[in-house]
């Protein structure tokens, strides 16, 4: 199926095919404004080998995360040697970190493709390194709803003033962001988060391109529609309402990354399960892990195969 021919979601503004927010040297650009919200941004930036690109953060504090490659970032007279890796499942990379009000220069002599994670702020923070050996690697759920996550930096891991982001690798045929979960009030329980999934999609053995899906809903009181069919380089925004699963198609691992910011002066990340769908961690306890987990066997890995208190 080409892309032109691929089902739409049903808010369209909310699902973002590969290529349909390229903006100037980004393949990907979604910014607050774009977004309509007003704290989480994500920018994917190609590299040719030998290129090098210059940014301003603005009023944003981000984080360097390569996604193939390796990269140098210049910023306030450091650089950041960035080793990267060859792919999202090739294991968690190291990372960058750059403040607000900063300007940086990323050059990758091989080339390769970087994410660009952001978050409004209001505090300076000093450019900082963080080591692909420190990142906690977690296995949450069970079964077919077992999946892997690569906390680089959430809070608790990695200081940030707003931003905050984590990886997540589900095996062909299993479920993750599940049971379906939101994060849109501020409570004991709660917090208000913005959030961006995108998407990468190991292809088939023959290099078949692969597919997976992504649900969104609402309330009554703040109805939001989206069952989105996603590809390499798709991305969905959630301002709002329960959101999960994310389906990985038979034989198609999936890649995602989630990039989280909101209005509260706690940088937290606490979430609430849909009650008509929380039971099924209740079941988790009786069946084992997926043995394809983890995907990546670093000596980073921290596995937790019940932690159910995030998605």
């Amino acid at each position: 199926m080409t892309a032109a021919a691929r089902p739409s979601a049903g808010t369209k503004s909310l699902h973002l095919p590969a290529g349909s927010a390229a903006a100037g040297r980004y393949a990907l650009e979604v910014t607050p404004e774009s977004a309509g919200w007003g704290h989480s941004s994500l920018r994917v930036l190609e590299l040719a080998a030998g290129e090098s690109h210059s940014l301003d953060t603005g009023p944003d504090e981000v984080l360097v995360v390569p996604l193939s490659g390796a990269v140098d970032v210049e910023c306030d007279g450091q650089t950041l040697a960035l080793a990267g890796r060859s792919g999202v499942f090739a294991g968690p990379t190291d990372f960058g970190y750059l403040p607000l009000g900063s300007s940086a220069t990323l050059s990758s002599a091989d080339g390769g493709r970087f994410a660009l994670c952001g978050a409004r702020a209001s505090r300076r923070l000093p450019v900082r390194y963080g080591p692909a050996a420190g990142v906690p690697v977690e296995l949450r759920g069970a079964g077919r709803c077992s999946r892997q996550v690569n906390n680089f930096a959430t809070a608790g891991v990695f200081e940030a003033d707003s931003v905050i982001a984590c990886e997540v690798l589900t095996p062909g045929g299993n479920w993750s962001s599940y049971p379906p979960h939101k994060h849109d009030e501020t409570s004991e329980v709660e917090t208000e988060l913005e959030e961006i999934y995108y998407f990468e999609v190991a292809p088939g053995p023959a290099g078949q391109p692969g597919l997976a899906y992504q649900r969104v809903y609402g309330t009554a009181e703040r109805p939001i529609d989206v069952l989105a069919e996603v590809r390499t380089g798709d991305v969905v925004l959630i301002p709002h309402g329960w959101h999960g699963p994310s389906i990985a198609a038979p034989g198609h691992d999936l890649y995602y990354l989630n990039v989280m910011a909101g209005p509260g002066a706690e940088r937290a990340w606490r979430i609430v399960d849909d009650p008509d769908h929380a039971w099924i961690r209740q079941t988790w306890a009786g069946e084992d892990v997926d043995p394809r987990l983890p995907l990546h066997s670093p000596a980073a890995d921290r596995p937790n195969p019940n932690g159910a208190s995030r998605p």
